[in-house]
């Protein structure tokens, strides 16, 4: 999760367990605007079997649609997914275990780059990416995709992410003079905020570090509120000038 970063800087900020995992969460955003519930995120994909779960030491406690469902919310209620990228912690629920769409009632955002890297796998993103849960989507022509930056509505528009793979996006939100912006896994936790601190899953690390040098300032400047996909006890984030350059997080002010 660190990538080349020596264990003896990122421990100080997470530690890890005896097989060297550390605490991950899976982080979805639910935006009610103009009268929709649009979702970011659908989750971590569900029907790996016993090696994966144990693999990930996954906990299920809680889920989207625990969280829909205190809201007094149903996956039918959602009107607009986006889908930051198509890894299977990602967008694994984008399917039901049946393999139906999740969300029969909304379209699924996802980046012209993303959904053709998803089709066409190499030896390094081939395990991110299962077709079981991205080709019912494409089969139903429930897929709205994009390329580049795209207003989905008005104040809410996704960006380019590039880095962690080359379809990434991100999703902006502007309202009332505020911003919030969920950084999918450009930042993935509170501690990757330091420019240098690019995780080994990265599959174009520069890209990471000039995608972040290219937006952290701006977001900075708007006093944008930051949503990471994994930090595991924060869901919400502001930046902060870092002494030796770059930027930190801390949770956000309510």
């Amino acid at each position: 999760m660190f990538g080349s970063v020596p264990r003896a800087l990122w421990e100080r900020a997470t530690t890890p367990d005896e097989l060297n995992r550390i605490r991950l969460r899976i982080n979805p955003l639910l935006i009610q605007l103009g009268g929709e519930n649009i979702l970011v995120e659908t989750g971590m994909w569900d029907q790996g079997g016993e090696k994966f779960e144990a693999m990930y030491a996954l906990d299920r406690d809680e889920t989207v649609f625990r969280g829909l469902d205190a809201l007094g919310l149903s996956p039918d209620d959602i009107h607009l997914v986006i889908n930051t990228h198509l890894h299977f912690d990602h967008a694994g629920r984008n399917v039901t275990t049946l393999g139906d769409p999740t969300f029969p009632n909304a379209r699924y955002v996802v980046q012209k780059q993303e959904l053709h890297d998803a089709r066409h796998t190499h030896e390094r993103s081939r395990a991110s990416y299962l077709p079981a849960y991205i080709d019912p989507i494409e089969h139903a022509g429930l897929f709205e995709v994009v390329d580049g930056e795209h207003e989905l509505r008005p104040g809410l528009s996704v960006l380019p992410l590039p880095g962690h793979n080359l379809g990434q996006q991100g999703v902006v939100l502007r309202h009332d003079g505020q911003t919030l912006v969920y950084v999918a896994d450009l930042i993935p936790t509170l501690a990757h905020a330091p420019t240098a601190y690019i995780m080994g899953y990265d599959l174009y690390p520069v890209t990471t570090l000039e995608t972040r040098k290219r937006h952290l300032g701006q977001w900075f400047e708007e006093g944008a509120v930051i949503c990471t996909p994994h930090d595991p006890d924060t869901a919400f984030a502001q930046l902060h000038p870092n002494p030796k350059g770059g930027f930190t997080l801390s949770p956000a002010q309510p």
